[in-house]
């Protein structure tokens, strides 16, 4: 069992308030609105990690367009990064993962975590899509301080995939939701003046085949 570290315990306390404090919103699917997701030296660690943005073409509307130039806290990262380190023990804990089964709904038993760091440049887009199939659990924290971010968040629809609005992006907001058939979402092509930097955190089914992408792929939650 991995030990979690004191700024994982730290992280977790101010996480777990900040889900509890949650707006949740019924249109067009369920989903949560976070603020002050993380406390703040993390949320500006992560930023400032001595990671470059990938230049990047064309993403043709998916994340995996690139898959050669992702950023996961996993592996070496989680030795490299204290911030690393701690986002993963925080989110692997079982008592976070209690908690995210309590508020959401969702079933994470057997799960397996998978972080993600974002650092998307002007012409980064993605298409509407669902998560559906072996993604249980998402959240998305945005993490860029510019005045521009607060327009940066994820995008939501409806099942006609007509646009219903968009996540608050400002700094150290957030957006979950439990992936289903109508959790339709995606970032709409718009100008980036600057780095739109995030996490994305999942929980990922035990067949997921990128197994270098997990924080602990050994060891499921639950």
């Amino acid at each position: 069992m991995t030990k979690i570290s004191a700024g994982g315990e730290a992280i977790g306390h101010h996480f777990l308030k900040a889900l509890g404090e949650a707006d949740t919103e019924g249109f067009p699917f369920r989903h949560w609105l976070l603020c002050d997701a993380l406390p703040t030296d993390a949320a500006r660690a992560i930023p400032a990690l001595p990671i470059a943005p990938p230049a990047i073409d064309d993403t043709q509307g998916k994340r995996e367009t690139h898959n050669a130039t992702r950023s996961f806290f996993a592996g070496e990262n989680l030795s490299r990064f204290p911030v690393a380190r701690a986002m993963a023990d925080c989110f692997q804990a079982p008592e976070t993962v209690r908690q995210i089964e309590r508020e959401t709904g969702a079933t994470l038993t057997g799960s397996s975590l998978r972080i993600e760091y974002c650092q998307d440049t002007d012409g980064f887009w993605l298409a509407p899509h669902t998560d559906i199939g072996a993604k249980l659990f998402t959240m998305l924290i945005y993490l860029s301080e510019s005045p521009e971010a607060a327009g940066w968040g994820t995008d939501i629809y409806d099942d006609e995939l007509r646009h219903a609005g968009s996540a608050p992006g400002g700094f150290n907001r957030g957006l979950i939701f439990v992936p289903g058939p109508d959790t339709w979402h995606g970032v709409e092509q718009r100008r980036f003046k600057g780095v739109r930097k995030s996490i994305i955190v999942n929980y990922v089914k035990p067949e997921w085949r990128a197994r270098h992408e997990l924080a602990f792929p050994d060891q499921p939650v639950g």
